[in-house]
């Protein structure tokens, strides 16, 4: 071996694992080549057999993760380093256990290591939908391929964890191929699940058949996202007070207005004078009514963020109170010690969590609301079908991103979420992008960034059974798993000496077991 090839030879599982994490950023918004998402592990989970130490795979944990989530989460920057940064170095560092996992089963059996490979991910995907602070789903392999039909029309069966887990046994099936083509069924099985998952999603797609919901959602802006101005709560409410008030009559059966396009002293719950706006809204338009809108609480020091609802004839028929907040947006966790960031003083106050999931009922059907962040959870979709949803609506704000691809983001998160549950979407934001969006996938209107506007569009409740993911949720990860640790227990396989294709040396042989 040549001097050069010496030097470049320990670099090249660092590298390939880098163009890795950039496949995998190019599977999502903004440039949202989705189908790239069943190759784009491949390179990574490559470089984790190909290193002597688990220093060495952490090591590539962490860099795939940088680069990937860095990139992902790249309009965070318009909110502060602070908000950025640590977010993308917490979500890099759980990757990096999980490449010491795969790392650690290389000298396995190809098919243990497989399904130590496809669960570990999966677990790696729970995890951190959930911890820390709730945890960040932003990247998971379930979301990336949103814009294709049989995709999207699958997931009422198997949930986004279950597309996740589809993807990864089949970049992990390439890379054992790769080594040996003794190994084809590994890649074969998971690609033909995948074919037929998809056009069983195209011929049989989550439909929404039932009444139709003629909706309005309000767009209202704002005069100064990103930042704060001289009476913005005022001026963002009467935006959507004027557009509101241009809409025709006894034309639509919902109105919507975002995240956020109340706030204290402009909301409801504490101004009679607001309230009986929106209660005239609602007489005058023959339509429900729900507003989002936030509320300082007795004392000063927290808030809540709620969908209220009115009917037709006014009243209040109830209200949803947001149940997970944004870390470092909506609450400060440990506020002492993070108390020198001046940034976080834009955040003067913890939000309140609601309790439990919340629907509403209209004549016709039954509607399911969550806010802003908890659109990219399919949790919370499931708990709104759960509790009898027949369509989702997400009501979010997105002032603080500027340009970036959040809003598409989101956006594609959402609608994933609706078609597991099997609902059509009604997706409202103060400065966009709003959207309408079919439980097929189907977009039936978008607004652009920062418009002043209004979108209309005739959504469905949905009215037949619920969905196999809103029945049994995640049921392929627990497959997975059981799989996974039966490979771990059960006897019979025997470890490999070597990787195929990697030099080992005298002290690094393993004997067999």
């Amino acid at each position: 071996m040549d001097g050069d090839a010496r030097i470049w030879a320990p670099m090249t599982p660092f590298l390939v694992a880098a163009a890795g994490a950039l496949l995998m950023w190019a599977a999502f918004p903004p440039l949202d080549l989705g189908l790239l998402i069943f190759v784009a592990p491949a390179p990574v989970l490559w470089a984790l057999r190909r290193v002597e130490t688990s220093t060495a795979a952490a090591a590539i944990g962490l860099l795939h993760g940088l680069i990937f989530f860095g990139a992902l989460l790249w309009w965070m920057r318009t909110v502060g380093v602070v908000a950025w940064l640590p977010l993308t170095v917490v979500l890099s560092v759980l990757f990096s256990l999980y490449a010491i996992l795969v790392w650690a089963f290389r000298m396995w059996p190809p098919a243990r290591w497989w399904l130590v490979t496809v669960a570990g991910w999966g677990l790696f995907e729970f995890i951190r939908a959930r911890y820390p602070l709730g945890g960040f789903p932003w990247g998971a392999p379930g979301f990336a391929a949103a814009d294709n039909s049989g995709f999207i029309g699958a997931v009422q069966w198997i949930g986004p964890a279950g597309w996740g887990l589809i993807a990864v046994a089949v970049a992990a099936g390439a890379v054992l191929v790769f080594e040996d083509t003794e190994n084809w069924r590994l890649l074969v099985d998971p690609l033909v699940v995948a074919l037929v998952l998809v056009l069983a999603g195209s011929l049989f797609p989550p439909g929404a058949d039932g009444p139709e919901l003629r909706v309005a959602i309000v767009q209202g802006n704002s005069p100064c996202p990103g930042t704060h101005c001289p009476d913005e709560k005022k001026l963002i409410y009467e935006s959507h007070l004027e557009l509101t008030r241009q809409l025709p009559a006894d034309t639509f059966d919902l109105v919507v207005w975002p995240e956020n396009a109340m706030g204290t002293p402009f909301e409801p719950s504490g101004n009679t004078e607001v309230r009986a706006d929106l209660e005239t809204e609602a007489r005058r338009l023959g339509a429900y009514l729900l507003v989002g809108s936030t509320r300082v609480v007795e004392g000063g020091e927290e808030f809540d963020n709620v969908n209220t609802f009115f009917g037709p004839n006014g009243s209040r028929l109830g209200e949803y109170a947001k149940r997970h907040p944004v870390p470092f947006g909506e609450f400060v966790p440990m506020r002492q010690l993070f108390g020198f960031i001046p940034q976080l003083d834009q955040v003067p106050r913890d939000m309140v969590r609601g309790g439990d999931p919340v629907v509403f009922a209209t004549e016709r059907g039954i509607i399911g609301s969550v806010i802003s962040f908890e659109g990219a959870f399919p949790r919370y979709a499931r708990s709104e079908a759960l509790l009898g949803g027949q369509v989702l609506v997400v009501a979010t704000n997105e002032g603080s991103f500027g340009r970036g691809a959040a809003s598409d983001q989101l956006i594609s998160m959402a609608r994933v979420n609706a078609a597991a549950v099997g609902h059509d979407l009604v997706h409202a934001a103060i400065t966009g992008k709003s959207a309408l969006v079919t439980a097929e996938g189907d977009t039936l209107g978008e607004t652009e960034l920062f418009e002043t506007t209004v979108l209309t569009g005739t959504v469905n409740y949905r009215v037949g059974d619920i969905t196999v993911f809103t029945r049994y949720g995640e049921w392929l990860l627990i497959v997975a798993m059981t799989a996974a640790a039966l490979a771990l227990v059960l006897p019979g396989g025997r470890r490999q000496e070597k990787v195929p294709g990697v030099p080992v040396r005298p002290r690094e042989r393993i004997g067999q077991l």
